[in-house]
């Protein structure tokens, strides 16, 4: 691991030996498929990371200097003069599948698309409310002007997370242009319009998720299969515009990208060890150093521990309803002593085999806006009975669980944490969690979940405790998605229901401030006030597992998300390195 490097070159490394594969096929490794492949909806990593190499977008981040770039633009924009516009002119090269240019027209579409009330995105919507409208320009279909509302970290980079959609192909009546960007903005909007009711259940539906015959895009692979549970196989398109491309990020050197699930770590290590898999960023940490100390295993794949911006962390409901899921959480002090209790040594020794470096709050320890004033939360078992004592919990009947009369009832301290089911190490952190939890009179039930359900729950705030991760990246620090009280309210990413007026306002005004000098005592404001409150127990800086092929030339492996340019990788014809 290095904190300096935002990037890996690998090297060839030795002779192309006889028993390697010479196939221009990649297959790559997950951990759990995609929720879908949904152009708007859907939220997981898999589904980002797949995405990257069917889809196209506006602008991008660069992975090797993790600064911002154009993609489908000629060039990165400048904000004018106003603070809130930006002037746009689309390449000339880029062509949808059936040849037709991609024009303002998508782009306008994309936006309504994401902004339109009835598309199930409730994740991302946020990040659209402050686009205010996108103005063509009448003599030139590849120019537009965007307008935003107010001035916001994000206004421009906010398209690299959102794949621009041929309007012909998912609006092919051209529904949504009766539609107004203000008409859209009004909260009181509902669409009486059988039209757009019949559009939206047709775009929200299973098709455009997952038959591969609609997942369609301007990248330069084409999903030809999934087999539900099993693999996804992406196939490079011919004779595609990208193919004169000079772009690292457009290329197509393999044939085929094939991502096979594999959720089970011994089926993982026999396939490694055949070489069925050419790689994988989602193997866990014990199964990974199991491989690195079979020498046959090195002398066939670059395998390295490499940082990301990535950490894993225990939510707490801090706002539960007190029926289904009782106040166990709703105060800071018991928040506190929940993270006092956990035994993050053990738990980086035993389940990361001491990889991991702590996490302390919101901020990746490798950004600027990081606080260093900012210490861990120390394993202290007297010190969090002290504080759950405080609060009223003691073992009044002797049965070895704390309790509390609230409400004139008698309440033990037993809650359910929730983890996912097909991931080895959230298993055994939640086992070690229970293990201490239980030590210090605190009633634990396990509950193994489908990610995509226990995340449906944890933004329903149906839920006690669960454990989880937070994919983050290079980019400035909004927190209104995670933090902001408007996200617990609308079914987003603040699951712990976090948030007061003052931290509201602190985030409202960070995502406004561009100069980084300026933002940082904010974003330390704002991550003391976390720290104080901790509304989730922060347990570790998540490391990327990366694993190449030594066949391949072309290897890189970056810092930023997803760790690895499959498109780039290309097979090695030499003998001789």
């Amino acid at each position: 691991m290095s904190d300096s490097l935002t990037y890996i070159i690998l090297e060839e490394d030795g002779p192309f030996l006889p028993n390697w594969s010479k196939s221009n096929s990649i297959v790559y490794h997950l951990s759990a498929e995609p929720d879908v492949l949904h152009p708007t909806n859907g939220a997981s990593s898999a589904r980002a990371e797949i995405m990257q190499y069917t889809q196209m977008y506006l602008v991008r981040t660069n992975m090797r200097t993790l600064e911002p770039a154009p993609a489908l633009l000629v060039s990165y924009p400048n904000i004018n003069s106003d603070g809130l516009s930006y002037d746009c002119t689309l390449r000339n090269d880029v062509r949808w599948d059936d040849g037709s240019p991609i024009t303002y027209e998508d782009v306008i579409f994309t936006a309504k698309a994401n902004k339109f009330p009835l598309t199930e995105n409730p994740v991302t919507k946020p990040f659209w409310s402050n686009l205010k409208e996108i103005i063509p320009d009448s003599s030139d279909l590849k120019k537009f002007r965007v307008v935003m509302k107010k001035p916001y970290l994000y206004n421009i980079l906010f398209w690299s997370d959102f794949p621009i959609m041929q309007r012909s192909k998912f609006d092919p009546a051209n529904i949504l242009s009766s539609i107004s960007f203000t008409s859209l903005d009004d909260s009181s909007w509902k669409s009486i319009n059988p039209d757009l009711s019949a559009w939206s259940k047709e775009f929200n539906g299973p098709g455009f998720s997952r038959d591969p015959k609609l997942l369609s895009g301007a990248g330069p692979y084409q999903v030809v299969s999934w087999v539900a549970g099993q693999e996804i196989v992406l196939s490079k398109k011919r004779n595609h515009w990208s193919d004169a491309s000079k772009s690292v990020y457009e290329k197509s050197n393999p044939d085929r990208i094939i991502f096979r699930v594999n959720k089970d770590p011994n089926s993982q290590i026999l396939e490694f060890k055949s070489m069925t898999y050419d790689g994988s960023n989602s193997l866990s940490t014990r199964t990974l150093l199991e491989l690195m100390s079979d020498s046959n295993f090195l002398a066939n794949y670059h395998a390295r521990f490499t940082n990301s911006f990535n950490y894993s962390y225990v939510a707490m409901n801090t706002k539960p309803d007190g029926k289904k899921h009782p106040r166990l959480f709703d105060q800071k002090r018991i928040r506190k002593a929940i993270a006092m209790l956990i035994p993050y040594d053990d738990i980086n020794k035993v389940v990361n085999q001491g990889q991991n470096m702590r996490m302390v709050g919101p901020v990746s320890r490798f950004k600027k806006e990081f606080d260093t004033t900012l210490t861990p939360v120390p394993y202290d078992v007297k010190s969090a009975l002290r504080l759950l004592n405080q609060e009223g919990w003691t073992d009044s009947n002797r049965n070895g669980i704390l309790d509390k009369t609230i409400d004139g009832k008698l309440q033990e301290f037993q809650f359910t944490l929730s983890y996912h089911i097909n991931s080895p190490e959230w298993k055994d952190y939640a086992t070690l969690l229970q293990e201490a939890f239980t030590k210090a009179g605190l009633k634990v039930e396990l509950q193994p979940m489908d990610i995509a359900v226990m995340m449906s729950n944890a933004r329903a705030h149906d839920y006690d405790m669960f454990i989880g991760s937070m994919g983050q990246s290079s980019a400035p620090e909004d927190f209104t998605q995670l933090w902001h009280t408007n996200s617990w309210e609308s079914g987003g990413s603040n699951f712990t229901g976090f948030g007061n007026l003052e931290s509201d306002a602190i985030i409202d005004t960070i995502k406004t401030i561009v100069d980084l000098n300026k933002r940082i005592p904010l974003s330390h404001r704002f991550q003391r006030i976390v720290y104080e409150e901790q509304p989730m127990a922060f347990l570790f800086c998540s490391t990327r597992r990366n694993v190449i092929h030594k066949r391949f030339q072309n290897a890189e492996m970056y810092f930023e998300r997803p760790g690895i340019q499959l498109n780039q990788l290309q097979t090695r014809t030499s003998s001789t390195p």
